[in-house]
């Protein structure tokens, strides 16, 4: 790495950045899943109790394992989808850390860039001042030959 490049740098945490995101997303779609999963527990409940309520006789004795079931079912998916929230939370947080440190290398980049940016503009300006300086004297060196002759 050249002194004063941190173009590496900046690569590397940007693909640290996306492997973080990548892992977000994983997660987010996990959660998502199981609040899915979650909603469809609840509306197969509701279409049992539907079921069992049209037809109490047969369903009567069936009907409460399947509810003792589903609670468990729904302590499960609940523990589950807290879990999940826990992941997701900490994804996003060392996400936001790793794209801040991503954001200072870039920041430390640009201002390097920009003082080296100045310091060419400057040597440039230099340069142009003394090409003009040399270009008055031969001008003034020439009157000057011209009106002793």
């Amino acid at each position: 790495m050249a002194r004063g490049d941190l173009h590496n740098l900046i690569r590397l945490h940007e693909w640290r950045v996306d492997e973080k995101r990548r892992r977000l997303g994983e997660l987010i779609r996990v959660l998502e899943d199981l609040e899915d999963r979650a909603l469809r527990l609840e509306q197969e409940l509701l279409e049992e109790q539907r079921v069992a309520g049209s037809s109490p006789g047969e369903a009567g004795f069936l009907y409460g394992n399947y509810v003792e079931a589903v609670i468990e079912r729904r302590e499960r998916l609940a523990k589950s989808i807290a879990k999940a929230g826990e992941e997701v939370a900490g994804a996003r947080e060392e996400m936001r850390a790793e794209y801040q440190n991503l954001k200072k290398y870039e920041v430390a980049q640009e201002n390097r860039d920009r003082r080296v940016r100045q310091e060419m503009e400057r040597r440039e300006q230099l340069e142009l001042d003394e090409l003009g300086l040399q270009s008055y004297r031969q001008r003034k060196a020439d009157e000057a030959a011209t009106r002793t002759v």
